[in-house]
């Protein structure tokens, strides 16, 4: 048996319990910091263009001039997410 220390990727603490794991089988991790805005959160994500690093790339390459299909092709994700990502981005600000 081995101990793997887990630390929430928000506010970095350690008091974090297990909280369930997904259909897929992934395990879910539970913060308990009440002053983290993340409270439920996975160590490695499957869905790589749903990482908020991804979705800062997809609307950097946007504002640089790179179309959907190729940041799609460059980022590894469908062309859809890329396009409901800027949608998002565009409304929120």
């Amino acid at each position: 048996m081995t101990y793997v220390p887990v630390h929430c990727p928000d506010c970095q603490g350690v008091d974090v319990v297990l909280y369930s794991k997904q259909r897929h089988g992934a395990q879910r991790y539970h913060c308990n910091n009440t002053d983290c805005p993340r409270h439920i959160f996975l160590l490695q994500y499957r869905n790589h263009g749903r990482l908020p690093t991804a979705k800062q790339q997809m609307v950097n390459m946007a504002l640089n001039g790179s179309g959907i299909r190729d940041t799609a092709r460059v980022l590894r994700v469908s062309p859809t997410t890329v396009i409901n990502i800027l949608k998002k981005t565009r409304m929120a600000n």
